[in-house]
């Protein structure tokens, strides 16, 4: 019988990310209870969740410590996809407005 030994990262690490997530929340909440209206809103909230999953994806599923080729493989594909969709929401805009300037 063989055993497997992994990678020990401390206790530590995991609470003091446990409890940045804990602040991230936290801060999420506060937008809703302070009233901010608008852009201002949607992007601090867009913000925190992002660094919130940012946060468990790096440590509590371990891709901080993973080499870089595996990084890549896992982060680009979603970010070309987030750069298209940016793209097509641009180019929406503007048909958007030439239909109205032309169509009136």
């Amino acid at each position: 019988m063989t055993t497997g030994t992994g990678q020990q990262h401390p206790i530590g690490l995991y609470l003091k990310i446990w409890a940045l997530l804990f602040v991230l929340s936290t801060l999420s909440y506060g937008v809703d209870y302070f009233h901010f209206q608008g852009l201002l809103r949607w992007t601090l909230i867009v913000v925190f969740m992002l660094l919130k999953a940012g946060l468990i994806v790096a440590v509590f599923m371990h891709l901080a410590w993973e080499r870089l080729a595996l990084i890549c493989a896992i982060l680009l594909p979603p970010l070309c996809l987030l750069v298209l969709v940016g793209l097509m929401a641009s180019e929406a805009g503007h048909t958007h407005l030439t239909r109205l300037l032309f169509f009136r």
